[in-house]
């Protein structure tokens, strides 16, 4: 029994090296690729329509109040501003367009409204002392994106008017980012 295993085994091996000597190897490639789009983030979240770019809140206050002063909070950052992240290389600017009571209000260029005719008056400024107007549809510039986001600071200035029912005044205005 031990002389068939030896007959068959190199019988085997004889077998195994003809088959290796028939064996090819074929060479190629893979593709990959990946296309990045420019976008951005407003306070953390991306999307092209419906974003919260924050908020102002001149809080409560008499009816009889001569000044409130507030800023656009929205943001993680100091200070709690508008955050803005872009991609790298992109020049993104913030639009801040009409609200839905512009000019219906004696000193201001906005107004916010308490739905029954009674009116606010308030403006928009880029800077804390309210030296520098942000006009309607106002063009805030921002720095070439490097990546990190930037904070866009918006500051308003509400002024009393005589007469002013208690109640809760509102405005909306609408925002735009482009880059």
């Amino acid at each position: 029994m031990h002389v068939r295993y030896l007959r068959i085994g190199p019988a085997l091996l004889g077998v195994a090296m003809v088959f290796s000597a028939n064996a090819q190897t074929v060479t190629g490639q893979i593709t990959l690729s990946l296309t990045l789009t420019s976008s951005c983030q407003v306070n953390g979240l991306a999307g092209n329509s419906g974003l919260n770019f924050g908020s102002l809140d001149f809080g409560n206050t008499s009816s009889l109040f001569t000044e409130a002063d507030s800023q656009v909070l929205g943001g993680t950052g100091p200070g709690g501003g508008l955050s803005i992240l872009c991609s790298s290389g992109t020049s993104p600017t913030v639009q801040v367009r009409a609200g839905n009571h512009d000019g219906l209000s004696n000193g201001g260029t906005r107004a916010l409204a308490d739905g029954n005719s009674n009116f606010v008056p308030y403006d928009l400024y880029t800077d804390p002392g309210h030296n520098t107007l942000l006009a309607i549809d106002g063009v805030i510039p921002l720095a070439t994106s490097t990546g990190v986001a930037q904070t866009v600071n918006i500051y308003g200035k509400a002024k009393g008017v005589a007469g002013l029912p208690a109640g809760t005044y509102t405005d909306t205005i609408s925002v735009e980012l482009t880059f």
